[in-house]
């Protein structure tokens, strides 16, 4: 897809190096879609099955594209065209699983995730391939216009196939939500090709499944206020980690830093955290779950947690400072010397 989360430079997550290039059975393939780095890897079959399988994921991932870009012409850019003028309309069936996880998820966040806020983020320039802006932000008045029309995924109204919108400003954009599912429909297309051990991470939104030999996969957490790896977790054999954060697309202007997580209460970009990593065994829900962390921040990150059900969540602050559970603490192995401060919650 053209626009998730562009203009990565570095990947939210990224494998560390547990895999040996001497194991014949390990394959590993890299490219871009979605408007990310996609990486795959294979453990413990073939390469020639395991290149028809990538090649198969790969054409998963250009049907996704075309139907989950809000800005280019496709099924989810027709629909947005559609709710504007109002009425009932024959949905995408391609589109209808991910409004339905969107919904549900949107609410169990208290709105935090949000993805009808589109012309928002269309306001502040984080929808095209192109580098980020470089002039001054939106003016007060025009947020405070966007915030008015009060656009919401409970504004959908879906009957079988059929979607309609009560509020003409609802404009969908699924950057907060699509990589995770992109992640979890690549994995399954791995199981039904036989399939047991791989890693599909989609710009830091990793779901892996089996493991890498005799040992598990590990996989490294980025800094978001430096280079490298700021921890490393080790994974169980079906599980997803995703983080969010605000280094992967932003701006400066008059020395101020504007990102593209936007906190749907203010229209402006979310304060306070710099990343929020989530585990869980659906990448779809821990996509979602990142964000509405990222928009929580610090102060509210544990109770949106627990209302959304989420078991393991870390976020680091601006000054580098890590808030995390203790379920989430027992895995997490920090990499840089000295270990960042810690924050311990009660449990999730």
């Amino acid at each position: 897809m053209s626009r998730i989360r562009p203009g990565i430079v570095f990947a939210a997550l990224f494998m560390l190096c547990a895999c040996s290039r001497s194991n014949d059975t390990l394959y590993k393939e890299s490219g871009y879609a979605m408007g990310s780095l996609v990486e795959f890897t294979i453990y413990g079959i073939d390469e020639a099955r395991a290149q028809a399988a990538v090649a198969a994921a790969q054409n998963d991932l250009s049907f996704l594209h075309g139907n989950f870009d809000p800005w280019h012409p496709g099924s989810l850019a027709r629909m947005n065209s559609l709710f504007a003028l109002g009425g009932r309309f024959t949905a995408a069936t391609s589109v209808l699983p991910l409004i339905a996880k969107s919904t549900e998820l949107s609410q169990r966040s208290g709105g935090l995730f949000n993805p009808a806020i589109g012309n928002l983020i269309r306001l502040w320039g984080f929808y095209k391939d192109d580098p980020p802006p470089t002039g001054p932000p939106p003016a007060p008045a025009q947020i405070a216009a966007m915030l008015a029309q009060q656009p919401r995924m409970s504004d959908l109204r879906v009957t079988g196939v059929e979607i309609e919108s009560r509020n003409p400003a609802v404009v969908l954009d699924f950057g907060g939500i699509a990589q995770g599912y992109a992640a979890d429909v690549l994995i399954e297309g791995f199981k039904l090709a036989g399939i047991r051990n791989a890693i599909v991470n989609i710009s830091g939104d990793v779901r892996v499944i089996g493991t890498h030999g005799a040992a598990p996969w590990r996989i490294g957490i980025h800094n978001p206020r430096g280079q490298g790896v700021l921890a490393s977790l080790q994974m169980n054999a079906d599980e997803s980690v995703v983080t969010s954060g605000d280094y992967e697309r932003f701006y400066r202007y008059e020395g101020k830093r504007y990102h593209h997580i936007l906190d749907p209460r203010t229209g402006m970009p979310a304060q306070g955290a710099a990343s929020a990593t989530v585990i869980d065994a659906d990448a779809v829900f821990a996509d979602a779950a990142a964000t509405a962390l990222m928009v929580a921040g610090v102060k509210d990150w544990h109770a949106v947690a627990k209302a959304m059900g989420i078991k393991s969540a870390m976020l680091v602050d601006d000054a580098g400072r890590v808030y995390m559970d203790p379920a989430t603490a027992k895995r997490i192995h920090f990499e840089i010397d000295p270990p960042p401060p810690v924050v311990l919650s009660e449990p999730l």
